[in-house]
């Protein structure tokens, strides 16, 4: 018999749960024997078909005479009983000729030798989708019918198939089978011991077709090979905004629905996900663990360093279709584009006073709360926004990053540099070279008094 494809709500791939799920059919066509066998004649006593389902079940069950000593299961066949220990065992002895890849049970090779061969005949009527075995296909087949005949009786849950009944009642029973042979872990589901094991062994089977990029889990390379695809499945509906991935759609409705699960436990400031919260931890603990490797400048998140980059790449790709300014971002493009627009979305509850980003609203809300997250490392004084932390520091470290390229003059703030950049502005071209040489003189005799 060909094994049951792993279910849409729980995956498995466990042979002791495919062999008792033959039991439970094999339960029920003798049932059906016997209640025939019992079938009741004009004048006969009537046989109620518990009484009947009873009577054949103890019958049945004392035929299981077959122990594991590991877990205490019984089996009606030694081999059943054998094949069992496989899971405690970690046996697994039937191996792939194409990839070295082992099974429990000779049919579970059989079922991934499909795989190789990329044969899917068996194709559904409503939507198209192929499934290598015809199995496969009915089971789909239930998702346009809506049919779920599987109840559990905990909390009245529906299913398709018994196997997906059966691994959603260990959430109530609490029972976790699968032991990782390398480390106390346990699982319900044989398919997420696999999984965790990926963890230690470092093994990623499943490979991108587009850069070769691998995955340890096959749910993964699906979301990525849609960065190829630009599909973008999950739609919030709220703001028609797509998502290639349904965690970034839930992460995304909490900014209608307002949620910040996660928070700071130094200043108890929340976030709508976790990485937020991890990138504000940073402010506080002053780690910086991204380096640009040109002026070795660190950042506290990455795409604050890739940001950065496009300042020595003097990269700048999006241009305004209005104005022709260029941007090295496209959301700063957009952003700039309400200029020309005159879209103010985000506005302050307090003053009522219009923003064109959420984050200058957020700066902004701060004159009102009195906030200032951002504390000087070298001294007690607060900022309100991280730029004047960083001018500030400056004071400190003495660091003029800002020069001009005509005079060579450095500064330790950009709106001092624009400033001193008028001079120059102004000055006609054959006073050029006596600007600069005044502007290097007056340079040399500050240094020579700081240096005093």
């Amino acid at each position: 018999m060909s094994d049951p494809e792993p279910c849409r709500m729980k995956h498995t791939e466990d042979p002791e749960e495919q062999r008792e799920l033959s039991e439970v059919k094999e339960e029920s066509e003798e049932l059906s024997e016997v209640e025939e066998e019992h079938h009741v004649k004009p004048g006969e006593k009537t046989l109620s078909r518990s009484k009947t389902k009873k009577t054949f079940l103890k019958k049945r069950r004392a035929k299981k005479s077959f122990t594991c000593t590991q877990c205490g299961k019984s089996y009606t066949t030694k081999q059943s009983l054998e094949r069992h220990l496989r899971i405690h065992t970690g046996e697994k002895p039937f191996s792939c000729d194409q990839c070295g890849k082992t099974f429990l049970c000779a049919s579970h090779l059989k079922k991934h030798l499909i795989v190789h061969t990329k044969k899917k005949p068996h194709s559904c009527s409503v939507c198209g989708k192929s499934f290598s075995l015809l199995l496969y296909l009915q089971r789909h087949q239930k998702r346009h019918t809506g049919v779920r005949e599987y109840m559990c009786f905990e909390c009245e849950k529906t299913f398709t198939t018994a196997n997906c009944l059966k691994l959603h009642q260990r959430i109530h029973t609490g029972e976790k089978p699968y032991k990782c042979q390398h480390c106390d872990k346990r699982f319900n589901q044989s398919g997420h011991l696999k999984r965790h094991e990926r963890i230690h062994t470092g093994e990623k089977p499943y490979k991108c077709s587009r850069c070769d990029k691998r995955f340890s889990q096959s749910a993964s390379l699906k979301t990525h090979e849609r960065i190829h695809t630009g599909e973008k499945p999950y739609k919030c509906d709220q703001c028609g905004k797509s998502f290639s991935n349904k965690q970034h759609l839930n992460v995304h409705m909490r900014i209608h629905t307002g949620e910040k699960p996660f928070m700071c436990d130094q200043c108890e400031k929340r976030f709508s996900n976790k990485q937020r919260l991890k990138s504000h931890m940073m402010i506080h603990t002053g780690v910086k663990p991204y380096t640009c490797d040109q002026c070795g400048k660190t950042f506290i998140c990455a795409s604050n360093l890739k940001t950065h980059l496009r300042v020595h790449t003097k990269e700048k790709p999006h241009s305004c279709s209005v104005c022709g300014k260029s941007f090295s971002l496209l959301h700063t493009l957009q952003n700039h584009e309400k200029i020309h627009t005159g879209v103010r979305e985000y506005m302050c509850f307090e003053c009522e006073k219009t923003f064109i980003t959420a984050y200058n609203l957020k700066q902004h809300q701060r004159i009102h709360t009195g906030e200032k997250p951002y504390k000087c490392s070298h001294c007690d004084k607060r900022f309100s926004q991280s730029a004047h932390l960083r001018s500030h520091e400056r004071i400190h470290t003495g660091e003029k990053p800002f020069m001009c390229d005509q005079c060579g003059k450095s500064f330790s703030d950009k709106r001092d540099l624009k400033r001193h950049m008028k001079i120059h502005a102004v000055e006609k071209p054959h006073h050029q070279s006596e600007i600069t040489q005044n502007c290097q003189k007056a340079s040399g005799r500050r240094g020579r008094r700081e240096h005093q």
